[in-house]
């Protein structure tokens, strides 16, 4: 991360810029943890279709391909244009489906479950946009945003499931009941994708630290910020003869790349792993407990939170992981979790599986946080944003990866 030594001290907003992305973090996920967390609506209404599976499969290749292309060419891209983008699609997409579900009445069949999976697909393009384009964009900034901005991304999902459960408490388990909440759910959520939208275009770019770093990337060579330092009302920023120094050519995308193969390689393990459990075997393959209906909701609100907890753990500097060695043997040990489940889900109680999921999302979290605050460090601003689109491209190619091996969970079950 950038150097905080020699900031001038008549910079302000830290903490707004802290609680900003944060914000711009749930928002990030908001709509697609909706759209998960929602998904005893969607096995009810959908009955046939698998749609716990089949929604994030076809989310996947969507994100993943429209991330790879960003990636290529981030160099180029205006990082303005492209979160606004991204945070409208959002918007887009969960007003398209609240629309839906009110023009026909809530009612089933193929051609409605084709439009959530627009939507699902909508969402994929979004969020290859909005994650890639701000964690790239915060990568050259505090190590305080970016943490902020991934702990949003899991906060998205805890407030997912905590809303959730409040709606299956209030409302009665039948399809009407259900779909009552899936409405409230993207109702709130189109709210909030519009708040993000005027957060990211009003208020983030006028934050003086936030135009202080972008000024500084802006020094070393970047091309990505300059709609951003207009937007903040400056053509330029005053910044320190030490910093606005030597504009050496950057190292090319392979080049690092190949410097940060290791983290890369830990990012797309981290989620190969998460996925090829959560959501689609914990929604259909556990079995049946004493919760009843609440147990898959309990088990997705549990990752969800220790998953939030993961990503807040490593503000404790004690605890924070930096070393490349022991954060692949971590992950890699994660995988030990596979066999764990599989004999938890057939032979032992629902508190069994509960601790595992917690830890599943606690190991999730704080990997993903070790390693996108760490790997950015000694870089200059334009290779760091260059770098957290890649680690995002291979943390969506892990999820990509891990949504096609949950299905090997339905062999010798039948379709």
């Amino acid at each position: 991360m950038s150097d905080e030594k020699g900031i001038p001290a008549r910079l302000e907003g830290n903490f707004t810029a802290m609680l900003v992305c944060w914000l711009l973090g749930i928002g990030c996920l908001f709509s697609w943890n909706s759209m998960l967390t929602i998904e005893d609506y969607y096995v009810k209404l959908y009955p046939d279709y698998h749609p716990s599976r089949v929604l994030t499969l076809v989310y996947q290749p969507f994100v993943f391909i429209t991330l790879a292309v960003l990636t290529y060419h981030e160099a180029n891209v205006n990082t303005r244009k492209r979160n606004i983008f991204g945070y409208t699609l959002f918007f887009i997409g969960t007003l398209g489906i609240l629309v839906l579900n009110l023009a026909t009445s809530g009612k089933g069949g193929i051609g409605t479950f084709i439009g959530v999976c627009v939507a699902s697909a909508a969402f994929g393009v979004a969020d290859a946009n909005v994650q890639g384009g701000m964690v790239g964009d915060l990568s050259y900034m505090r190590p305080q945003f970016i943490q902020s901005f991934v702990a949003g991304l899991a906060a998205s999902g805890a407030i997912s499931s905590g809303l959730r459960s409040i709606t299956k408490a209030v409302f009665d388990n039948s399809q009407k009941g259900l779909r009552k909440g899936a409405i409230l759910f993207f109702t709130l959520c189109t709210i909030f994708e519009l708040l993000c939208i005027l957060l990211y275009a009003f208020v983030f770019p006028k934050l003086p630290i936030v135009k202080y770093y972008r000024s500084k990337a802006a020094s070393e060579g970047s091309k990505t910020v300059s709609a951003d330092l207009a937007a903040g009302g400056i053509n330029s920023y005053s910044v320190t003869p030490e910093e606005n120094s030597s504009k050496s050519e950057r190292l090319s995308n392979k080049q690092l790349l190949m410097e940060n193969i290791d983290y890369t390689i830990d990012m797309f393990l981290i989620y190969l792993l998460t996925l090829s459990i959560f959501p689609g075997f914990l929604s259909e393959d556990t079995g049946s407990h004493s919760l009843g209906s609440w147990y898959t909701l309990v088990l997705i609100a549990m990752f969800n939170v220790w998953d939030l907890v993961g990503r807040c753990v490593p503000l404790i500097e004690c605890v924070k992981l930096e070393s490349r060695a022991v954060l692949m043997i971590m992950v890699v040990a994660r995988f030990f979790l596979i066999p764990a489940f599989y004999f938890t889900a057939k032979y032992a109680d629902q508190g069994y599986m509960i601790f595992l999921t917690s830890f599943l999302g606690l190991s999730n979290g704080y990997l993903t946080a070790c390693v996108l605050i760490t790997a950015p460090n000694g870089y200059k601003g334009p290779e760091q944003n260059a770098l957290g689109n890649i680690l995002v491209l291979f943390l969506i190619g892990g999820i990509s990866a891990g949504v096609t091996c949950d299905w090997l969970w339905l062999i010798g079950k039948g379709w």
